[in-house]
């Protein structure tokens, strides 16, 4: 067999040519297109937010916060908790 891309005589079985690297057959099967990555940005506030949440939520241990931040703290928590379910389901 001859390769159709500079002419060198190679094996019947080879896959590449030896002489200058091209594939002796055309793929069966195409390469998908991966998927675009999103933006980082919701993930960089969603942990600035756990962050935060966790400084209050030691306060609140001690006693010292007020109990609107415990439950501020629980609705982002439900709201982060909704959102990455609607996300997986798309």
């Amino acid at each position: 067999m001859t390769c159709k891309h500079c002419g060198t005589e190679i094996a019947d079985k080879a896959l590449v040519c030896f002489r200058c690297g091209h594939a002796t057959f055309e793929p069966q099967i195409r390469s998908g297109q991966v998927p675009k990555r999103g933006s980082r940005v919701p993930v960089i506030a969603a942990l600035l937010i756990l962050i935060l949440c966790a400084l209050f939520m030691s306060q609140a241990a001690v006693g010292q916060a007020p109990r609107l931040v415990s439950w501020v703290v629980a609705g982002l928590a439900v709201v982060v908790f909704v959102w990455q379910f609607w996300r997986g389901r798309r």
